[in-house]
């Protein structure tokens, strides 16, 4: 089993991180399409159109089933990059509302996302689907304080702050009474013990890196995964950026990337 994983950029190598941990014994794939990030400022027409020459880029080299790790992406073009390939075809939105249904016991579930995935209300639309209610928040100064490495500056607990205090007017002014918290942002995950720290305790914090990991695991058959889980095939792509992927990359993947080969798909 050839797994294929998609972002714009390098914030899907968390959900990367968790299939490796959770699914050993498959072959990766993984195209960060750097050169013309970010997604969240383009049209609903260009995200679908970069989108789906990336996942046609995965298939092509082998791919057997695509992981669609980057929320813009699956809010926008899930339904274009499925119609474009002829493999199964899993996004992180709906692994994340299936995972807030799973956890939630009063129905009222809070997202944390950037502007551009709260725009399109998908986890809104996803999770109304499902019977919940969410209200979404959008963080857009999280992803670029997690690319400079800030995790546990003090600058970054400030911000947090900030966004949650809204967050909490915001839901009570709604009455709303949340118990489950999706990170909806392949970035957010290495903020999660952060996040956790500052919501209450009664609150349960929903990483959509280990849920997508899950639901990827349980749809594939035991028999494709048969086989040692050493020596298996790693490989990373990038449209640009091939030495800044390898620096940051490696902290969202929690391992060194020894080598990105680097992919020209056109604008």
């Amino acid at each position: 089993m050839n797994i294929g994983v998609f972002d714009s950029g390098f914030g899907g190598l968390t959900v990367m991180r968790a299939l490796l941990e959770q699914i050993p014994q498959a072959d990766y794939m993984y195209l960060g399409d750097t050169a013309r990030l970010p997604y969240g400022a383009k049209s609903q027409a260009t995200v679908a159109r970069y989108a789906v020459s990336s996942a046609r880029f995965l298939v092509e080299q082998g791919a057997d089933y695509l992981v669609i790790a980057c929320n813009t992406a699956s809010a926008l073009a899930l339904d274009a990059i499925r119609d474009a390939v002829r493999v199964p075809v899993l996004g992180v939105i709906e692994t994340g509302a299936n995972a807030a249904l799973a956890s939630t016991t009063t129905s009222d579930v809070l997202v944390m996302a950037t502007a551009a995935t709260v725009e399109s209300h998908a986890y809104r639309d996803a999770c109304h689907e499902r019977g919940l209610r969410a209200w979404e928040k959008a963080c857009p100064l999280l992803v670029p304080l997690v690319e400079e490495g800030w995790i546990d500056h003090p600058v970054t607990e400030e911000v947090l702050r900030i966004y949650l205090d809204e967050l909490a007017a915001e839901t009570a002014a709604q009455s709303l009474n949340p118990d489950t918290l999706v990170l909806g942002c392949t970035h957010y995950p290495l903020l999660r013990r952060n996040i956790e720290r500052a919501v209450p305790a009664s609150i349960r914090v929903i990483d959509s890196a280990d849920v997508t990991a899950a639901q990827v695991a349980a749809a594939i058959p035991a028999d494709a995964l048969a086989g040692p889980t050493g020596d298996r095939i790693r490989l990373f792509y990038a449209t640009d950026s091939v030495a800044k992927f390898r620096r940051l990359g490696a902290a969202f993947l929690g391992q060194p990337i020894e080598e990105v080969t680097l992919i020209d798909l056109g604008g």
